[in-house]
């Protein structure tokens, strides 16, 4: 008799174990930065609050049909987590498209990423941090020397985000302790999408009825936030976290080459030097720190 054929889970599971964990970390970075590039170019007929709203409806119908929280007997402290962890996830995503719609995304994910790396900083008495604050600082004084001035209000909305994802990091570890799997993301997805949702409503009006535009939206949320919160979480069991977490510091620079490569924004040499030196401080300031 023939053998019981393994599920369609089972093959897909057995196809990515076969894939090197740091494979699939450095594919998910793409898909996040190729994601933001899609968004950029949906501005020009949506509006930024309009398109992040679609990427947080995407993952949260997602998650919640995946996680299937369970919001019962919730103490008000894990309510209070959850919804801060919430506004943080909406607020660095608003955030960050607001900056990429004004300033290029290359330098706009640099900026944001100003606030992981000062919450791996501080609280540290390493002296050898000092060199990685330093290496930042200088990073952040090249950003400006570009051709033509740099608009103000996206590096704002960079820094907000920068501020924004900090929070998330912080919050993202209190909720994983009072909700189990990725329920927590879900529900925080959930306050996201209904915090975003009279923005983006008055902002998009009936463009938001428009079938095209919300399968763009769908690949927004696919590739920006599915695609490689699978395959992070896939890797993470395979893979010590001080490797994820430099891997992650990659960001920036997958994010200036995306911009080039789909946007046509071009950097300055003084611009890449700045990308590689807060990508240098950030996997230095993760290595030292683990």
């Amino acid at each position: 008799m023939w053998g019981r054929r393994p599920s369609a889970g089972a093959v897909l599971r057995s196809a990515g174990d076969a894939v090197p964990p740091t494979a699939l970390i450095l594919v998910g970075i793409l898909s996040v930065q190729a994601g933001a590039g899609l968004a950029k170019n949906l501005f020009a007929v949506l509006p930024p609050s309009s398109v992040v709203w679609l990427r947080l409806l995407t993952s949260a119908i997602l998650l919640a049909v995946l996680a299937r929280p369970v919001l019962r007997g919730r103490t008000r402290a894990d309510w209070l987590v959850v919804v801060g962890f919430g506004v943080a996830l909406a607020g660095m995503n608003w955030a960050i498209y607001q900056a990429i719609a004004r300033i290029p995304l290359g330098i706009a994910v640099t900026i944001e990423f100003l606030g992981p790396l000062t919450l791996a900083i501080i609280g540290s008495r390493r002296a050898v941090d000092l060199v990685w604050v330093a290496l930042a600082g200088t990073g952040v004084l090249l950003l400006g020397r570009g051709e033509g001035d740099i608009d103000l209000a996206g590096v704002g909305f960079a820094l907000l985000a920068a501020a924004a994802w900090a929070c998330y990091i912080l919050l993202s570890a209190a909720t994983g302790r009072r909700f189990s799997g990725t329920s927590g993301l879900a529900v925080a997805s959930l306050v996201g999408v209904v915090l975003l949702a009279p923005a983006a409503v008055t902002e998009g009006g009936t463009a938001l009825l428009d079938p095209r535009l919300l399968l763009f939206g769908l690949a927004v949320g696919v590739l920006s936030s599915v695609v490689p919160y699978s395959l992070e979480m896939h890797a993470l069991r395979r893979m010590p976290p001080r490797v994820f977490g430099i891997l992650m510091s990659l960001q920036p620079a997958a994010a200036a080459l995306i911009g080039l490569a789909v946007l046509g924004e071009q950097l300055s040499v003084w611009q890449w030097v700045a990308v590689a030196c807060v990508v240098g401080a950030s996997a230095g300031a993760t290595r030292s720190r683990s």
